[in-house]
């Protein structure tokens, strides 16, 4: 039986992976800070799940304490590594800068340190389609330049890539990025706009929608998500022409939607209008996000097959469960 470690576990993406390679008998080690950068209690259900599991560890860690990760990587001696702890949000980093630089900078040059004292079969690790920035040219291809992040998460995203090629050509280190597009579903992070537009429709409150709903996200439902970075785990990079083992790709869902549009898809499954106020663009936000995702189905036959109507269907129905009587 394989043992993968996955950081971030007891997040979104970390937990609904978590529980497909659990699934699919791999052991899975788990990590997480179990930080207050959303409700803790979430955290804990997602967990209260994974722990059903005989084939399941969860260590409560932060990946920014060295002496702590290196001392994991001794006992268990990890056959694959999926690095999804990070300190998320655009916004969030305007007035928390300092979050970002601890986990997504130390804490992953602490897992590539790792790797390379303790090596590993393949290395995985999630960026996002953040790095994209003002690029102007849509769908985003992973050929892209990305060097003008609109935010600091962003750059410590770019950051993380430009860290794990550097380890890759010096030691050896089979390494896939992983750019993440709007990821949304079921056990969802509370910050992002579909899960409080829900909360906020439903508890009568208003919704904040920027440039007048005249943007564009390319949602990316949960579990194409998972599928596709379960398709990768044994789709080691094999040496490009410097001889580097490392590999960036899309994972989206290749079919953006106007936020004008998601919201009126929303009210429809909630079965209640919202309380609209419209704003100007933000700091840091984009306008439009777009997976060019061709490598991605070209060296794993991965087709995301979840549209925005049935993705927020299951959404709103895990919704109203979680939440009733809470």
């Amino acid at each position: 039986m394989e043992k993968i470690l996955v950081t971030g576990g007891a997040g979104f993406i970390g937990f609904h992976l978590s529980k497909r390679l659990l699934e699919l008998n791999y052991e899975v080690i788990a990590v997480d800070n179990l930080n207050d950068y959303y409700d803790v209690n979430l955290k804990k259900e997602r967990l209260k799940i994974l722990k059903e599991y005989k084939n399941f560890i969860f260590i409560k860690m932060d990946i920014s304490n060295k002496d702590e990760i290196m001392n994991l990587f001794q006992e268990y001696n990890f056959d694959v590594v999926i690095n999804l702890a990070a300190q998320a949000g655009v916004r969030y980093s305007i007035d928390h800068p300092d979050a970002y630089i601890t986990s997504n900078i130390i804490g992953f040059f602490n897992i590539l340190e790792c790797c390379r004292n303790y090596p590993v079969k393949h290395l995985l690790f999630a960026s996002s389609s953040s790095v994209y920035g003002k690029n102007k040219k849509v769908p985003y291809a992973t050929t892209d330049k990305v060097d003008r992040p609109v935010s600091l998460y962003a750059a410590t995203k770019k950051s993380d890539e430009l860290m794990a090629y550097a380890y890759s050509n010096l030691y050896g280190i089979k390494t896939t990025g992983l750019r993440f597009f709007t990821v949304y579903g079921p056990y969802g992070r509370p910050d992002m706009a579909y899960f409080s537009f829900t909360n906020n429709i439903f508890n009568d409150k208003e919704i904040k929608i920027f440039n007048n709903g005249d943007m564009y996200r390319d949602f990316t439902y949960i579990d194409d998500i998972v599928t596709g970075i379960v398709n990768l785990i044994d789709k080691i990079p094999s040496n490009d022409e410097d001889g580097v083992a490392y590999k960036i790709y899309n994972i989206g869902n290749n079919r953006p939607v106007k936020i004008s549009d998601f919201v009126k898809i929303l009210e429809k499954e909630i079965g209640k209008d919202a309380k609209k106020v419209y704003l100007p663009m933000q700091p840091g936000d984009v306008y439009e996000t777009y997976a060019d995702i061709t490598d991605l189905r070209n060296d794993t036959s991965f087709v995301p097959n979840t549209s925005i109507e049935e993705g927020l269907h299951k959404f709103i129905k895990w919704y109203k469960e979680f939440y009733k009587g809470r």
